[in-house]
């Protein structure tokens, strides 16, 4: 069973400000997209961004936050992620209808939750 409440205490060490938080890997998707999730401290807030190759406009929900996110809802935020659709490159919604691979330093539980809900779905 999933602890859906953990949260790590911070996201930064002394010196940073800049985090790789997720990298979320969609093997179905033809040229095995990835899309990397960021978090940045800035004015004492956590702000939350989204990249990929083509240079995409991802939406996340939240976008910020006063703390780190807990489990539950960092696995909201990358199920909830949208592209903003009038500066689409690439196949960039066909992706975001797969399942990810997850990968996270922040969140040890994050790549089984994800690599049971590809198995539920038949997916290796």
């Amino acid at each position: 069973m999933y602890n859906f409440k953990f949260a790590p205490e911070t996201y930064f060490k002394e010196g940073t400000n800049s985090v790789l938080l997720v990298k979320l890997h969609f093997p179905e998707s033809q040229w095995g997209e990835q899309i990397s999730i960021y978090a940045h401290l800035l004015d004492r807030a956590i702000e939350f961004e989204a990249v990929d190759f083509y240079g995409n406009d991802y939406m996340l929900y939240p976008s910020k936050a006063e703390e780190p996110l807990s489990l539950e809802d960092i696995i909201y935020l990358i199920e909830g992620m949208q592209i903003n659709s009038d500066s689409v490159e690439g196949n960039a919604d066909l992706v975001l209808n797969g399942i990810p691979e997850a990968e996270s330093d922040f969140y040890p539980e994050l790549q089984a939750y994800f690599n049971e809900k590809r198995a539920n779905f038949d997916l290796p």
